[in-house]
């Protein structure tokens, strides 16, 4: 009898594709043999290392942190006020719909040399974050918005139920899910667009700033190191909001489901 492969799981699928992306960079390192070009993953996560004690590291990590998140936050506050102006006139929505669709057919660079005629560098980061997330995260809410039972609407107004309980009712287990995934493709967006701005802007302090000095020094394992750390940060803050945003959902269920019994 044939044994049958037992198949991986996704954690362990994920660790292989890993292992094998970083024995591929390691070789290629090897055979190319100049550091200034492409340096092994030991030498970029030494690097690292190095790094991550320092006071000036962490400060720079806040410095491009907070302002990233600035413009994520302002883009969600700007989605829902531009969600709702939209619903509330078929004109306003195209009027709406139109320079949002321009936004995200500009590439990233053009807005960035055009904002630093607005604003100064320190703060470029913020409007970069906030224009490049505010495309996505208006489409996640009308998508989500859509989604809202037309026949608990409907209820709703005929038994003239509060704004307040509509929204926990009837909008919010419908704009949640659509939201949440709008999130997700939102926050990363923001930081690549961010540490562009940081690295064409060079605001001093910032991690963008780090990486463009490491790059014009030579510093290949800098280079790398900072990349990392972007990367690392970047990928625990967008799991925080996700679990943040998934205990809330779940919580919002809770209490409609509560609400149906």
């Amino acid at each position: 009898m044939k044994k049958s492969v037992r198949p991986l799981l996704p954690n362990q699928e994920r660790a292989f594709a890993l292992l094998f992306w970083l024995a591929v960079w390691q070789i290629t390192a090897l055979v190319i043999g100049q550091k200034i070009l492409l340096v092994t993953p030991l030498e970029a996560l030494r690097c690292f290392l190095v790094m991550l004690p320092q006071l000036a590291f962490w400060a720079r990590v806040i410095f491009s942190t907070l302002r990233i998140l600035a413009g994520f936050g302002l883009a969600v506050l700007g989605a829902f006020l531009l969600a709702a102006l939209a619903r509330s006139h078929r004109m306003l929505a195209a009027l709406i719909e139109l320079p949002l669709q321009a936004i995200k057919a500009t590439p990233v660079a053009s807005f960035i040399i055009l904002a630093l005629l607005w604003v100064s560098s320190r703060q470029l980061s913020v409007l970069i974050s906030f224009f490049m997330a505010l495309p996505i995260l208006y489409s996640a809410v009308q998508t989500g918005l859509d989604a809202a039972d037309p026949a608990l609407l409907e209820m709703a107004q005929v038994f003239r139920m509060g704004l307040c309980a509509r929204i926990r009712a009837i909008w919010l287990p419908g704009l949640l899910p659509a939201f949440r995934r709008g999130c997700s493709v939102a926050l990363g967006i923001c930081w690549k667009s961010g540490i562009a701005a940081e690295v064409i802007g060079l605001p001093g302090g910032s991690m963008g700033e780090a990486l463009y000095r490491a790059k014009i020094t030579l510093s290949t394992a800098e280079v790398f190191a900072w990349s990392i750390a972007i990367v690392l940060l970047s990928a625990v803050l967008e799991r925080l909001f996700m679990a943040l945003l998934a205990a809330a959902e779940q919580h919002i269920v809770g209490i409609k489901e509560e609400s149906q019994c």
